[in-house]
């Protein structure tokens, strides 16, 4: 490519990634960026994959140790917001025992943010419905041990 095309390349990218900061804030914008916890756990203790109406699905995995969550992983085949609350979702679960996980909502995960616009605050209670189904998954499984 010529260096004009590149630079026009640069130039483009670069007001996307200031928009987007603009858009969603620091904290959404960094995650984005780099999300953190994003991969598919073998063998989880509780696991549960969620499709919102928006057509978004976010996948939550969860490993226990001493009845608290050691890790907490997710995947998502949905949009930069999708994945910005699933690391999110993964993030707040560590540590947590059942009952504590049961506190993390859709809200939760939108004060930790500083917030999403409107039209994208659906994945934030979509990721935290996945945590809760990943929950029950586990909690049914320790009644069958």
């Amino acid at each position: 490519m010529s260096d004009s095309l590149n630079d026009f390349v640069d130039q483009l990218q670069e007001q996307i990634y200031e928009e987007t900061r603009e858009d969603f804030g620091e904290i959404a914008y960094q995650r984005w960026r780099n999300p953190l916890y994003m991969e598919i756990m073998n063998d989880p203790d509780g696991h549960a994959k969620v499709r919102g109406d928006c057509g978004d699905s976010i996948e939550i995995f969860l490993k226990f140790e001493n009845d608290r969550v050691k890790k907490a992983t997710f995947q998502t085949d949905g949009c930069g917001s999708s994945l910005v609350c699933g690391s999110f979702a993964a993030e707040m679960a560590g540590g947590k025992n059942p009952d504590e996980l049961f506190e993390i909502t859709g809200q939760t995960i939108l004060e930790k943010l500083g917030g999403l616009p409107e039209e994208n605050e659906h994945c934030a209670f979509l990721a935290a419905e996945s945590l809760h189904q990943a929950l029950n998954d586990y909690m049914i499984k320790q009644t069958k041990k």
